[in-house]
């Protein structure tokens, strides 16, 4: 490629010196001294040398035959008339096959050099046809004048397709005097020293003398268009039009020694002068395949090709009219000096030339003074555009110096155009940026002006107040430096860092957010202190932030999770890292100290997550000075070797969630059989997902025993899971695969477990009735399961409905308390279907203070000892006293009780003299399939233990079975056998009666 000039270089090396020394770049070797690129320079190939040097032969070995005269008069007509005729026919049929082949706008250019081959062909055939077959002479004229008439003309043509074809009307103008200067001037030298013999007829008729005038004036004509295309021609395939110009020129330069007297007497088919025309005919053969050869020669897209011969070709362009007139002038001073009289054809001929000149002068000046014109408008155009542009237009000398700045420069930086003027560029850059800079010119100053016509730098540039403005500029190449077009970019940079801030931090707490987190956690995996042991990753999670927006509100939330954030980042080091992931979840990492004693490290993790928790776990002051608490459940995973990003925060992801369910407020670390407990729930709850879709659930039924009588009044309703592997699942175990506790789905399919389980309830319940089994059953469902909006009271009437199943013979239990399902809202849909008939039991009775609440606020009708009580109510006597406690104020509140898990004689005796009037459990039945519970309930009743215990009353016929459950009072209530039935309303609103 080309070298850069010497004011470019000399910017270059003036300029400081940053980056690399030299550069590799696309296959170039570019020194960054110099700013020079080395192309290495394509060899070229045997290819293209082939075709060339095999025509290079066939024209010698024709020449070399015709100066020895082939050997014999008849091989040397044959070889002078056909031979001829041959080449004109080979270049005929190539030229015609390019035209066939190749698609581009010189497609006619070649089809008319193949017409004008073709003529020539045909008149060497005519012409060996009366020499050779005929052996006599070739009249005059003939058909064969004619066809060499006639291969001037589209030849003419074809070179008019080639040329460069002027844009305006002067330059077709002009394209025509020159063609006629130059052609005029041929004219007048060739008159003089030839044809003006030819003009005198000497015997010869009209035709004769007119053929004879018509071959050289044709070849001036064409002569005239080769000389005037040639400096006009096009660029593209340069070296097939050269090849064709190159042939034609040939080929009149052998017409116009044939028509000269002292040859055309003394000529003889085969001779010398027949080698001319079969090398321009062999030329012309070759021309349209130059341009395939040349393709494949050409260099590579990045390399600079010289073309040290336009400059030349551009000067011998503008002086050919003048070169021409000079000859039409030799031709007449030759005549005028040799004593002859002036021809009045050579008079003539001079006179228009001379007279073409002066128009084409006139024209070319007219032309001059519109451009010039055209020159000052847009010279003040751009003026005026670089005068009023907003952006910064700087030229730099070679040495670096500013000799150009536009107005602009006072708006943008702050400072004069003329104080910028003379200062050096490189004192007003950033030094942070100077070396990238300098890095960036040399490289686009050594690569190809057509491959990179300009580049983009951003840097800092100093303004007139002494801050740094971020300016983009882009540089062009100058013939004196390089031109800058810079613009103030600062507040898109602002912008564009803002964004980036905001995309990776929290908007609240200003925290780096998961995306910041988790590059930070990498970097710490796989950079430098990667080895350091003991670097370890926190996750918390704030309890009780829930209660804080829903009692306090969500502005306070926001408060303690700022201060919260605040109290986070203090609490680490400086190298730490904190993170905030959205609601009240935070993390940490903590970089290691390099201990390799394991417990050590473990020590020093618990001893800073047990500081974090007990400093999170602070009071807070939110709006309104109001006091908040929280506490903080933190998970740590160690970052073990080999471990990535992705898994050391699942592992500490894992290890909070297990110290929330391990009661919150605490601190666990990671231990790998946490991974293998949720590989083995998630594979639990994929197997109970095909499970609800294929039928692998069963529904049992355990009965409901009257424990005086040992009647079955109820049942209960149990699911069981059978899988595909033949294992039979109970529902405390695939409930817990349901429901992870991270809603990652377990809540549909403990919605979906739910409403199968009723509607097989029902269904099945309702087959019983029309056997005449009418006994009730007991469904359980969670609290946040009634509140589901998929399951309002009138689907469930509905359901009822649809199996013709009376609403009293339905037993919802509640089952747990959920603190996020509101008493209020629970309370309103526990009436909504109690009013439609059905009946309300609460399950776990006495395990906390949430069924204490829900006795106190919602409507029940049957409540459940928890089985917690029934296990050790024989053998401890705090239990004892507590059942028999809860037994009084279920009887006081007019409630049914049934106690779960009566699996001892000992336990049912206990129970019935506390009491307690019915139960379940392994003393009477397990969970029987419907064949089974059926031969149960036509027995009607199972043995129950003697011992103490006071009758029922009367109409105890009416416990459990189709009506409000009846309960047992003693006489300080109401006397022996008085039924108490529930009322239809909450117990909050139900006064209690003395005890």
């Amino acid at each position: 490629m080309d070298e850069p000039p010497d004011a470019q270089r000399s910017l270059i090396t003036t300029l400081p010196r940053g980056g690399p020394d030299s550069v590799a770049r696309d296959g170039r070797a570019v020194s960054a001294a110099s700013g020079v690129a080395l192309p290495r320079q394509p060899a070229r190939g045997a290819a293209g040398l082939l075709p060339q040097l095999l025509l290079a032969l066939v024209c010698g070995g024709y020449a070399t035959g015709a100066a020895f005269g082939w050997g014999s008069p008849e091989a040397a007509l044959f070889m002078g008339d056909f031979g001829l005729s041959g080449a004109a026919v080979l270049a005929c049929a190539s030229c015609f096959w390019y035209w066939r082949r190749r698609s581009s706008r010189f497609r006619p250019a070649w089809l008319l050099f193949a017409a004008s081959s073709g003529m020539a062909g045909f008149g060497n055939a005519v012409w060996g046809w009366y020499e050779v077959v005929l052996k006599a002479p070739v009249p005059s004229p003939s058909l064969a004048d004619f066809c060499f008439l006639l291969f001037a003309p589209p030849a003419i043509v074809g070179l008019l397709v080639l040329a460069k074809r002027p844009v305006t009307r002067a330059g077709w103008v002009c394209l025509a005097l020159d063609a006629w200067l130059i052609g005029g001037s041929l004219l007048t030298l060739s008159w003089s020293l030839a044809l003006a013999h030819t003009a005198h007829f000497r015997g010869e008729s009209v035709a004769q003398a007119a053929l004879s005038l018509a071959y050289p004036l044709l070849d001036i004509v064409l002569v005239s268009m080769v000389l005037a295309l040639h400096f006009r021609r096009t660029s593209a395939n340069r070296s097939a039009v050269n090849t064709a110009i190159a042939a034609l020129a040939l080929t009149v330069l052998c017409d116009a020694l044939f028509t000269s007297p002292l040859l055309r007497e003394h000529y003889r088919s085969g001779q010398i002068l027949d080698a001319g025309w079969f090398a321009g005919s062999m030329l012309m053969a070759y021309a349209p395949w130059v341009a395939r050869d040349e393709a494949a020669r050409a260099p590579s897209p990045g390399r600079v090709t010289h073309h040290s011969g336009r400059p030349i070709s551009g000067s011998l362009a503008a002086l050919t009219p003048y070169l021409a007139a000079a000859v039409c002038t030799l031709g007449i001073l030759y005549n005028v000096l040799d004593g002859r009289r002036i021809d009045r054809v050579v008079l003539f001929t001079g006179c228009t030339v001379v007279l073409a000149l002066v128009v084409r002068q006139g024209i070319m000046l007219l032309d001059n003074i519109s451009l010039t014109q055209e020159l000052a408008h847009k010279e003040n155009h751009f003026r005026s555009l670089v005068q009023g542009s907003s952006d910064v237009i700087m030229i730099a000398a070679p040495t670096g110096i500013l000799r150009y700045v536009s107005p602009a420069a006072a708006g943008v930086y702050g400072r004069d155009a003329d104080e910028l003027i003379g200062s050096e560029l490189a004192a007003l850059i950033h030094p942070e940026d100077l070396g990238r800079v300098v890095h960036e010119v040399r490289r686009f100053l050594a690569a190809p002006p057509a491959e990179e016509p300009n580049t983009r730098i951003e840097c800092r540039f100093r303004s007139g107040t002494g801050d740094w403005l971020n300016v983009e500029s882009t540089v062009n190449r100058h013939h004196g430096g390089l031109i800058f077009n810079s613009r103030d970019v600062t507040e898109r940079v602002r912008l564009q860092a803002q964004l980036q801030h905001n995309a990776e931090h929290d908007p609240l707490t200003d925290l780096p957010n998961r995306a910041l987190f988790t590059r930070k956690v990498k970097q710490a995996l796989s950079g430098r202190r990667a080895t350091d042991a003991g670097t370890a990753v926190l996750f918390i999670d704030l309890d009780g932030f829930k209660a804080v927006n829903d009692t306090v509100g969500h502005q306070a939330g926001d408060e303690l999770l700022v201060s919260a954030a605040r109290r986070l980042q203090e609490s680490v080091r400086a190298g730490d890292s904190t993170a905030r992931f959205g609601g009240d979840e935070f993390a940490a990492l903590i970089l290691g100290d390099g201990t390799r004693d394991h417990a050590a490290r473990e020590y020093r993790m618990y001893e800073i997550a047990d500081r974090l928790r007990l400093r999170l776990s602070q009071p807070y002051k939110v709006e309104g000075g109001t006091e908040v608490r929280v506490a903080a459940s933190i998970g740590v995973a160690f970052a073990e070797p080999g471990i990535t990003p992705g898994e050391l925060m699942r592992n500490a992801d894992l290890a909070m969630y297990r110290a929330k369910q391990a009661g919150k407020g605490r601190v666990e670390m990671y231990a790998p059989q946490m991974q293998a407990e949720v590989v083995r729930r998630a594979e639990l709850a994929t197997r109970l997902r095909t499970a609800l879709h294929e039928g692998e659930f069963a529904l049992l039924h355990q009965p409901v025993v009257e424990l005086g009588s040992g009647r079955v009044t109820a049942v209960g309703a149990q699911a069981r899971w059978r899988s595909s592997q033949g294992i039979l699942f109970t529902p405390a175990e695939f409930m817990r695969a349901a429901d992870d506790g991270r809603g990652g789905g377990g809540g549909a399919r403990v919605a979906e477990l739910g409403r199968w389980m009723l509607e097989e309830a029902v269904e099945q319940a309702a087959q019983r009735y029309r056997a005449g089994h009418s006994v009730p059953v007991f469904v359980r469902l969670s609290a946040s399961r009634l509140m589901d909006k998929a399951l309002p009271p009138k689907s469930v009437e509905a359901l009822l409905t649809r199996h013709r199943l009376p609403s009293g013979a339905l037993i919802l239990e509640l089952s747990g308390g959920d603190p996020r399902v509101p008493l209020d809202e629970l309370e309103h849909r526990l009436v909504a279907l109690r009013r439609l008939g059905m009946r309300i039991a609460l399950d776990g009775f006495g395990s906390g203070y949430a069924a204490i609440s829900a006795l106190r606020r919602l409507p029940i009708d049957v409540v459940k000892l928890d089985r917690g009580l029934v296990d050790g109510v024989v053998e401890s006597a705090r239990l004892h006293k507590i059942t028999s406690g809860l037994l009084r104020i279920a009887a006081d509140l007019g409630l049914q009780t049934v106690a779960d898990g009566v699996d001892r004689p000992e336990q049912v005796c206990a129970l019935r003299a506390m009491g307690c009037t019915h139960g379940l459990g392994m003393a009477f039945s397990g969970p029987l399939d419907e064949h089974r519970l059926r031969r149960a309930l036509e027995r009607g009743d199972y043995p129950v233990p003697g011992g103490l215990w006071t009758e029922l009353p009367e109409d105890r016929d009416h416990a459990l079975v189709g009506a409000p459950l009846p309960v047992r009072a003693g006489a300080a209530r109401g006397g022996a056998g008085s039924l108490a039935h529930p009322p239809l309303r909450s117990h909050s609103e139900t006064s209690v009666p003395p005890a």
